[in-house]
């Protein structure tokens, strides 16, 4: 139990320095939008790979945010209305970061938005796992 609670711990931590990023971006007068959603991006996998360690399950080495919900909530309906988001967040990291084509600032908003608000979501899950079925190791 000690090991799987320092690892959600790990995961937290990390996702908390990423979404500083965004932040500490945002503030800037000039701000790398690609660098934002990337960041938005990085917030959210590492969220779901702490829920995914709290379920006592080994999280992937994938970056595809979709599949980590589907792992992390595979029978929660209301999870699966994020699964566009994850698709749009998982595009940031990968291909715009790494030459595809950038965002305009109105939608890279939006998209933070939206992050900020599955965010939410899932540390209010981490904080309160007992409303949510566990599953076993496979």
């Amino acid at each position: 139990m000690a090991v799987r609670k320092q690892g959600i711990a790990v995961w937290l931590q990390k996702a908390e320095n990423d979404w500083l990023n965004v932040q500490n971006n945002l503030a800037s007068a000039r701000i790398p939008w690609d660098t934002v959603c990337f960041h938005a991006q990085q917030t959210i996998e590492k969220l779901l790979k702490a829920r995914l360690v709290q379920q006592g399950l080994v999280p992937p080495r994938i970056h595809d945010v979709a599949e980590l919900i589907r792992r992390a909530f595979p029978q929660d309906t209301a999870m699966q209305r994020w699964l566009e988001t994850a698709r749009q967040l998982t595009q940031c990291a990968v291909l715009i970061r790494y030459g595809g084509e950038d965002l305009s600032p109105a939608r890279a908003k939006k998209l933070v938005g939206k992050a900020d608000q599955l965010q939410a979501i899932l540390l209010e899950t981490l904080r309160n796992p007992q409303n949510l079925p566990k599953r076993r190791k496979a």
